[in-house]
């Protein structure tokens, strides 16, 4: 994989439509000075094993914005696929076919960002994108976080523990869950983006080992206590 000649094609492919509801334009809304996009865009250009980093918008605005910190727009994302009810999978096969047909780029690795997550680590991303480039049985990879919680969910009507075979006990000796976090980092081979997968069928993943609480920024409150973390609590993105 050092071949340059050989070497995988990494591209980052952050979806950033413009009709947020809960937070309208919250793309670009300012947090500690930047807009929300910014911090993502900074995160993927930070690593030197990704090799574009494209934002995926049907907005003009945001598309600007974009490009003002470094991202690609090679193309704007079609209305019918910025609508409320798209799904990131058809957003990242939109984007891997799109190059393929338009520029006769073949990405071999599609990086998963959400720009909602801002609270990743430097380590996260790049150990997701080493790992899957280093072990050519991996589907994917991507980060989760470890939870010690007990977790329910109705089935036909009635509640069914998961993970039931997992012991009541004290949190120290019990073996944990893993929540899937693909919105801090998530690497996949293009075949599987190709099939509207955002993940394969062998993955490893990365373990998120920060003690700050998870805030997936999609609301006023979410932005509020971002910007007290970032501003009055010295906790900084992409450290």
């Amino acid at each position: 994989m050092t071949n340059e000649k050989n070497k995988l094609q990494v591209v980052a492919i952050i979806p950033a439509r413009g009709g947020s509801k809960g937070l309208p334009r919250k793309n670009i809304k300012l947090l500690a000075g930047k807009p929300l996009i910014a911090y993502t865009i900074e995160a993927a250009k930070q690593c030197a094993l990704i090799d574009r980093v494209i934002v995926s918008t049907d907005d003009q605005e945001i598309a600007q914005i974009a490009r003002n910190y470094g991202a690609e727009i090679p193309f704007i994302r079609p209305a019918e696929l910025a609508q409320d009810d798209t799904t990131t999978e058809a957003v990242l096969k939109h984007g891997v076919e799109w190059l393929e047909k338009n520029e006769q780029y073949k990405a071999d690795v599609v990086v998963f960002l959400q720009l909602t997550d801002i609270f990743r680590s430097r380590y996260m991303l790049q150990e997701t994108v080493q790992k899957i480039l280093s072990d050519p049985n991996l589907d994917s990879v991507f980060v989760v976080t470890k939870t010690h919680k007990n977790y329910w969910r109705r089935v036909d009507g009635k509640m069914v523990r998961l993970a039931p075979d997992l012991q009541y006990g004290p949190r120290q000796k019990r073996e944990p869950l893993y929540r899937e976090d693909t919105g801090l980092a998530c690497a996949t081979r293009s075949e599987f983006i190709k099939q509207g997968r955002r993940l394969g069928n062998n993955v490893e993943v990365v373990i998120n080992n920060e003690e700050l609480p998870f805030i997936d920024i999609h609301d006023e409150l979410d932005l509020w206590l971002s910007e007290k973390l970032i501003s009055e609590h010295g906790i900084k993105p992409n450290q």
